[in-house]
């Protein structure tokens, strides 16, 4: 901001923006107890951003703005208990390439590296899985700063009604400064990609997600064509896509041409159903064997906006029918592939599987692009069963809404009443989705 001294935050999608009283950039668990302490006595509430990957302003104040990029890196590798210890702010690429140095790795993961460990896990990042759930559901031990400055450290031993919430706390229990995740041995995973059409995907659905440890299908809106992605594990030996072929599908079909694909779209929306036609052509069956950041991750480079519903996995068949019929019978436009993925159920309050099997459906528009219409019509489609909006993706739900369909809700936001009563960590995003 010219003449003020005060700088802007944006988002990644360029969908928030904020200005806040101050930044600060704790170097320390010390030093970010302190700039806590200190927000509380000058009367300023408390954030923290990662890289911005989240769509809602879930990490958004005009008070103190804190930027983790100073408490980076891993303290200690555990190998008896298997754990790995890290700040808070260390992206999730960075955790990965250091994990792969050890010959460790986190068994599941979601498809972009670029968040924070604790940005990814606040909000409820995952990938796909039949029996290994989200990034958050591997955490075995975090450190919270809490409303008054103390340090806490919480497990299933330790601080035990904390753990159980604030390992996908929205920011609302305090500030995350470490996570301690279980790690395994490195191992290969095999991925199958292969072009399928919309209904025999749907057909199958079932048996695909139970023959295969982690399946996910991308949809191509205006066609009847998906692209499917098997992942298993594989003894191996590594067989990574070779560098030509590797380049022309994950940056010059899957990001240069889509992002030309997507302009055009945006220019001359009657065109966006034959140009989906010809993107959903364009990738070619593949199998390659590789270490598991190398096969569950890949880079996004196209910017969009998103909204991700998780419904009961047994309703997503019907779900995404009923999208289908709705995308078929409207005048809507979309240049962007639907996301389909899955997770088992987990323990986690706050967790958008917490206590069912569930199914994943995302979907997205180019940046730019008019989108309410479509999420709206998407959003009603979801909450007809029972679906859970990712927090960190654009949603209308509201605390009332939310309370019916997360059985531990009064759970979390007692905690949260005990652990921020004053609201330090407040903002409006929190005040809709959790009530004040």
């Amino acid at each position: 901001m010219p003449g003020t001294g005060r700088s802007t935050w944006r988002n990644w999608a360029g969908t928030v923006s904020v200005t806040p009283v101050r930044e600060a950039r704790p170097a320390s668990v010390g030093e970010l107890a302190e700039e806590v302490r200190r927000a509380a006595e000058d009367g300023l509430r408390v954030k923290t951003v990662g890289t911005g990957h989240s769509f809602t302003a879930v990490a958004a104040t005009d008070g103190v703005l804190i930027r983790p990029d100073l408490l980076t890196g891993i303290r200690r590798v555990d190998r008896s208990a298997m754990t790995v210890t890290v700040e808070s702010g260390t992206p999730l690429k960075r955790l990965n390439e250091a994990l792969a140095r050890e010959g460790l790795s986190l068994t599941n993961m979601g498809d972009i590296m670029e968040q924070t460990v604790a940005g990814a896990t606040s909000t409820g990042t995952h990938g796909t899985g039949r029996d290994s759930a989200s990034i958050a559901a591997q955490i075995k031990g975090l450190e919270l700063v809490t409303a008054d400055g103390s340090v806490l450290s919480c497990s299933e031993k330790e601080n035990p009604e904390v753990f159980a919430a604030a390992r996908i706390g929205l920011g609302a229990l305090g500030v995350v400064s470490a996570i301690t995740f279980a790690v395994e041995p490195e191992f290969l995973l095999t991925a199958r990609e292969e072009p399928m059409p919309f209904d025999r995907v749907l057909a199958e659905f079932d048996a695909l997600h139970a023959e295969n440890e982690h399946f996910e299908f991308y949809w191509f809106p205006h066609t009847g064509n998906c692209n499917t992605k098997r992942n298993n594990r594989s003894a191996g030996p590594a067989a990574p896509p070779g560098r030509v072929s590797g380049w022309v599908e994950d940056e010059l079909l899957s990001n240069g041409a889509f992002q030309v694909a997507c302009s055009l779209g945006r220019a001359v929306p009657a065109a966006v159903p034959a140009i989906a036609r010809l993107s959903s052509r364009a990738l070619s069956a593949r199998t390659y064997t590789d270490i598991p950041y190398k096969v569950f991750t890949s880079p996004r480079r196209v910017r969009f906006v998103e909204m991700e519903y998780a419904v009961p996995r047994e309703a997503a068949v019907a779900a995404l029918r009923e999208v289908r019929a709705m995308v078929e019978r409207s005048p809507l436009r979309i240049s962007f592939p639907v996301e389909v993925r899955t997770a088992p159920a987990d323990d986690i309050a706050l967790s958008t599987a917490s206590g069912r099997e569930t199914a994943y459906i995302a979907v997205h528009m180019y940046r730019g692009t008019p989108y309410r219409g479509y999420f709206s019509a998407v959003e009603r489609i979801m909450t007809a069963h029972g679906g859970r909006p990712h927090w960190g993706k654009i949603h209308t739900r509201d605390a009332a809404y939310l309370a019916e369909n997360y059985p531990r809700f009064g759970e979390f936001t007692a905690l949260r009443d005990r652990l921020d009563p004053g609201r330090l960590f407040q903002n409006a995003y929190l005040r809709r989705v959790l009530g004040d």
